[in-house]
């Protein structure tokens, strides 16, 4: 099942969530090294990618082996919003995403992610200055609205479709809800219905089954999947696997898998530095060991020691002491 964003034709139509704090280079990289459709950059703050901020530019950061490359941009001023579509298609985004669904306090407060649902036609001077300052496809993230009183994602995304936007995502929940409760995939039909452009569902997506109802019930053209592949970067080549009928992915196990998680490992230091590599490679170790439930002390361990080749070696054990708990 393939996917078609403007002028770009997606192989698989399950694709990476932007993720803050999550979504970096190295993580896309491995994600897109198993198969997946589109990997998204995490949140890049608009007018911190202009102002030259470092940070912003390490997280708009692409490679050419993420195949299409997309960045997230948020932002609530138009000018901000497009002199950083034109910097990160300079830098080599072939789309932009508009994040209008990020529901952190510290950004809605900022009146940008979610929050600007609730000023639909300020949005749209955003998203149409965005379609105007790049020759990429632009395509818009959001949710079903603020809260339940205000379900308008069906008319931002009719009206983002007529400027210019070529795919949009909804998490199937309102901001108010962040992450609680269920994902309303019958609600995303509404956009489905409103607009002729690719939409795409999000929110709960963390297996083939999942996928499956999340696709049926909204009818919408794709699946994004964001927390399902925290500590299992092969799920999104599994999930397109079981919706195509094919062989699924070879899934690492054993050293070949603790291999993998080295080389992750060892490329975020690299990418960020010995210091903060450490510090945001944390999290990703943590669902790693989770996913082959490792014993509680073992975890600690892995987590807490700061030499690379101890954490290294620590890998290999955690992995070795899975092999046997599974024989």
């Amino acid at each position: 099942m393939t996917l078609r964003i403007g002028p770009h034709v997606l192989n698989s139509s399950v694709l990476l969530a932007p993720l803050a704090g999550i979504t970096d280079l190295p993580y896309r990289r491995l994600v897109r090294s198993f198969g997946a459709g589109l990997v998204v950059s995490e949140m890049v703050a608009s007018q911190e990618m202009v102002q030259a901020r470092p940070s912003a530019h390490s997280k708009a950061e692409v490679h050419g082996d993420l195949g299409i490359a997309s960045v997230q941009l948020a932002g609530r001023e138009a000018y901000w919003m497009a002199e950083g579509a034109r910097m990160v298609v300079d830098r080599g985004a072939q789309i932009v995403d508009i994040n209008m669904g990020c529901p952190a306090k510290k950004v809605t407060n900022g009146y940008s992610g979610s929050a600007l649902m609730r000023t639909p036609d300020h949005a749209l001077t955003l998203i149409e200055a965005v379609v105007q300052a790049v020759n990429v496809p632009v395509t818009l993230k959001m949710r079903l609205g603020w809260d339940d009183d205000s379900h308008n994602a069906a008319t931002i995304a009719r009206a983002a479709q007529d400027v210019g936007v070529q795919m949009i995502t909804i998490h199937g929940r309102t901001r108010c809800q962040f992450y609680k409760g269920q994902a309303d995939w019958r609600a995303i039909a509404q956009v489905v219905d409103a607009v002729t452009v690719p939409v795409i569902a999000n929110g709960d997506i963390v297996d083939t089954d999942a996928a499956r109802q999340a696709l049926d019930q909204s009818g919408a053209a794709g699946v994004m999947v964001g927390r399902g592949a925290q500590g299992r970067p092969w799920q999104l080549a599994v999930i397109h696997a079981g919706l195509n009928g094919l062989p699924p992915p070879e899934i690492p196990q054993g050293q070949n898998r603790a291999d993998m998680i080295i080389a992750h490992h060892a490329e975020m230091l690299d990418f960020y530095g010995p210091e903060m590599g450490l510090k945001c490679a944390r999290k990703h170790l943590g669902w790693y060991m989770d996913d082959i439930d490792t014993p509680r002390e073992m975890r600690r361990a892995v987590l807490t020691a700061r030499d690379p080749a101890q954490v290294h070696d620590l890998i290999r054990d955690a992995l070795s002491s899975s092999e046997r708990v599974a024989a």
